[in-house]
């Protein structure tokens, strides 16, 4: 049980200097979509996402396409990791309660 509470703090550590180093991010998927569809003419890019329980829809400029797709993967990379990390804070404490109800 140690062994394993001492893996747990080991991981949690990691995944914290990993969100450190996290750059600019934001929720969303980026989307091209067409003025005229049934064409294809006319292509635009926008990114949609919700945030504070509301949905959301802005356009993106070509120029920016790059830096927002960077964006919502470091988002995406984070919440995983966060998400990581919660899990092992569950089993840590469920860890931990054990030992001391066996102690």
């Amino acid at each position: 049980m140690e062994d394993r509470i001492k893996a747990i703090r080991k991981r949690i550590n990691v995944i914290q200097s990993e969100l450190r180093k996290t750059g600019d991010m934001r929720p969303g998927n980026l989307s091209r979509q067409y003025q005229r569809p049934k064409e294809k003419k006319n292509p635009y890019y926008q990114v949609s996402y919700t945030h504070k329980m509301k949905s959301r829809t802005d356009y993106v400029r070509k120029k920016s396409i790059e830096n927002v797709k960077n964006e919502i993967e470091n988002y995406k990379h984070a919440k995983a990791l966060f998400e990581e990390w919660v899990d092992l804070g569950i089993e840590l404490s469920k860890l931990k309660m054990k030992k001391i109800s066996q102690a």
